[in-house]
């Protein structure tokens, strides 16, 4: 054979390595393309997801801080009104005791009772079978005993449940 025609086959074939291995890479740098493509866009809804995450949080939170809010403003009411009671209470034996026909005690205990009636606490429950039920609570000082009274209603305000407990007060 020819030294020329040798050389040609020569340069043939490293030419057409050359042209194989540049499709090659083409076809390489595609399928990179592609798949950075799909990278951003798996990046963009996790970015999306995390943005609503972030915005689902910053709702529970505020309402988490209303809740605190309204249990802080509950218990402050609470307190204050307790406070009038005792200050009411407390006139109401200073009235008794600057009237000659009354006894100091009786109207303390007067009172403890008309509160009692008038202060029962009540939370509505739903029972185990789905009903609803209403639990009360009353506490009492009356001279000598404290009385605490659970009771529960069901949905038809059927008593189900009574219980009283009763404690000597060593205060007097």
């Amino acid at each position: 054979m020819d030294t020329g025609v040798i050389i040609a086959i020569v340069v043939a074939a490293l030419i057409l390595l050359a042209v194989l291995w540049f499709a090659g890479r083409k076809g390489r740098e595609r399928r990179f393309e592609t798949r950075r493509h799909e990278a951003r866009e798996i990046r963009r809804e996790a970015e999306v997801g995390t943005a609503q995450a972030d915005r689902t949080r910053a709702e529970a939170d505020v309402q988490a801080a209303e809740a605190r809010r309204q249990d802080a403003q509950a218990r402050e009411s609470a307190a204050s009104a307790d406070e009038q009671h005792r200050e009411a209470r407390e006139r109401h034996i200073e009235a008794a005791e600057k009237d000659p026909d009354a006894d100091p005690d009786e109207a303390a205990a007067q009172f403890d009772r008309e509160r009692a009636e008038t202060s029962t606490a009540g939370t509505a429950a739903t029972g185990t079978d789905g009903d609803q039920s209403v639990e009360h609570y009353e506490h009492t000082s009356e001279p000598g005993v404290e009385t605490e009274r659970r009771f529960e209603r069901d949905e038809d305000g059927e008593v189900v449940r009574d219980e009283q407990y009763e404690q000597p007060r060593g205060d007097r």
